[in-house]
């Protein structure tokens, strides 16, 4: 990877992530576009490329990243919500990294690749991946419904929707383990959840929560092994 763009992002992990007190944060949420914390935070993004690359040379890229990001930070704070703030951090930092990444393509490479889009296997890929969030999620809960215990879904010791983002997180890992050819990883992770869930079983002295448990588990796990082999198989 090239250095100027890992400085730059540097640059960024420095600048959002520790040179940003929560005081300027809530300053912005509350004043929004009048919050001067929030100009002297694209300030100091603009400083610290100049700090980072020891330079002025590079002032149009420093100007260009710190006016994509006021841009970016002041949609967030008009748009933010108390409901939509985990949502919006999440597309706020995409969004950042992804304007860091325009900038260098445009002043050091002097044009946009984006020959990537035009390749099967980026798509292979994508298609992939995204099988194996919400629609495996879904499948699933189709397949094992009637296995469902009583009051699984109202139980309190449960976080809300944690079993889903469990699953699909499991999943993920499973394509990136697969991809990467580190097939022991998938089984230390099988393990792992294993020595987790198997606290909670012991307790519950339920054989059917035991067999709901275990058909899920192996289930998400078969199916995210056999999507990610044959995805591995199309893109080689």
């Amino acid at each position: 990877m090239d250095i100027i763009l890992i400085k730059l992002i540097l640059a960024h992990l420095i600048g959002d992530f520790f040179l940003q007190p929560t005081s300027w944060v809530k300053d912005k949420e509350r004043k929004k576009l009048k919050s001067g914390k929030l100009y002297l935070h694209v300030l100091v993004h603009v400083a610290l490329i100049f700090v980072i690359f020891l330079s002025l040379n590079v002032w149009k890229i420093a100007l260009s990243i710190g006016a994509l990001h006021l841009i970016i930070d002041a949609l967030k704070s008009l748009f933010q919500t108390k409901k939509n703030a985990r949502v919006l951090f999440f597309a706020d930092q995409v969004l950042h990294f992804s304007s860091v990444v325009l900038v260098w393509h445009v002043f050091y490479k002097g044009y946009l690749d984006i020959s990537y889009l035009s390749d099967v296997k980026t798509w292979v890929l994508l298609v992939g991946v995204l099988f194996l969030t919400m629609p495996t999620s879904i499948i699933m809960k189709v397949i094992i419904a009637k296995w469902l215990p009583e009051n699984d879904d109202e139980s309190p010791k449960s976080l809300q929707n944690a079993g889903k983002y469990i699953g699909i997180l499991e999943r993920v890992l499973i394509f990136v383990f697969i991809l990467t050819n580190h097939f022991e990883a998938v089984g230390f992770l099988l393990a792992a959840k294993s020595i987790f869930r198997f606290g909670d079983l012991k307790e519950a002295h339920d054989l059917k929560l035991t067999e709901y448990v275990l058909i899920g588990t192996l289930l998400s796990f078969g199916i995210a092994i056999v999507v990610s082999l044959m995805v591995a198989g199309l893109v080689k």
